[in-house]
């Protein structure tokens, strides 16, 4: 059965390899352009999202576990060297959430509370908390560093990458470990999940106002540019969001799962670990999913794609005809 599952795993890992560096790299790029229609402070935080996506498959999924899967003895599993992927991978991967999140409360921000709205929904302030977030991750997660001890000592080089036994004794490193896990992903987890609670309600209530006022109700069908301006970043903002959560579900209930029970994962059951490595696994799929949110939300995104997949043609074309 685990023979199975790694040959699955295998396939799986190549395969999101080969999707989210293509598909997170054209859509840092085009949304870069800033020729998309979107605000500055929301492209911002698309670009960074893209960028922090890239980064998960290529510390998580190439780094990583195509690295153990497929070069099991290599330079990758020095315990230094792996210790750092650990750590930038921990990184990136809690970039990627918090960076939802922030973009999340940008869009409650900019459909629920106007007064606030011309403060803090602005590019400056967008480049500000997208490089206090990634700052401040960065540095929690350097003690990850330090949690690993090597598996094996082959002619003086340290091999593998193993926690530490002390980290889960030491008060110090169970309290870190508590404050990680909580804030990945249980904390972000319900802050998407009560902002789009939020925003649905203001957008059902101011609806329902917007539509008395203009005399919706008594039959005048009239455009509201208003409204479709909010209904257009309500999209880009459910499928985001919802993208999200239904992608870090299961790893949210092997979380709670591991933390009510108190199991050590070291001893799973088959059906624990798979239901452990499927919320992984699932989890590193999310990195995949924002450019064909894009392409189906946004049509000036659709065009700016469709237009950098011809490039390459047309200038190909052009240089047989020179």
């Amino acid at each position: 059965m685990y023979e199975t599952y790694f040959s699955a795993a295998k396939i799986i890992y190549i395969s999101i390899a080969i999707i989210g560096v293509p598909v997170n790299f054209v859509a840092g790029v085009i949304l870069a352009r800033g020729k998309c229609g979107l605000s500055a402070c929301t492209t911002r935080y698309l670009v960074a999202m893209a960028a922090s996506d890239l980064m998960v498959v290529i510390t998580a999924d190439i780094l990583f576990n195509i690295g153990c899967y497929y070069f099991a003895v290599s330079y990758l599993n020095i315990t230094p060297v792996c210790s750092v992927i650990l750590v930038l991978t921990s990184a990136a991967t809690d970039c990627s959430v918090w960076l939802t999140v922030a973009f999340t409360f940008d869009r409650f921000v900019a459909i629920s509370c106007h007064n606030l709205k011309r403060r803090y929904c602005t590019g400056k302030t967008a480049t500000v908390v997208v490089t206090t977030v990634c700052i401040l991750l960065c540095f929690k997660n350097v003690p990850f560093y330090f949690v690993y001890e090597p598996g094996e000592i082959i002619d003086n080089v340290p091999w593998f990458c193993y926690r530490k036994p002390n980290y889960f004794t030491e008060p110090g490193w169970i309290i870190f470990d508590w404050f990680d896990t909580m804030l990945i992903p249980l904390f972000p987890f319900t802050l998407v999940l009560l902002f789009n609670a939020l925003t649905v309600r203001y957008i059902l209530v101011a609806s329902k106002i917007r539509k008395g006022l203009r005399g919706q109700i008594t039959g005048d069908k009239s455009n509201d540019p208003e409204m479709e301006s909010r209904r257009k970043s309500m999209i880009l903002l459910f499928t985001i969001s919802g993208s999200f959560i239904l992608l870090w579900l299961t790893f949210v209930i092997e979380f709670l799962y591991y933390s009510f029970t108190g199991k050590d994962p070291g001893t799973y059951t088959s059906s624990e670990f798979f239901l452990q490595q499927a919320g992984i696994m699932l989890a590193n799929f999310n990195c995949c999913t924002n450019t064909f949110i894009y392409g189906l939300t946004q049509s000036k995104f659709r065009a700016q794609l469709k237009r950098a997949m011809q490039y390459p043609v047309a200038s190909f074309i052009q240089l047989l005809k020179k």
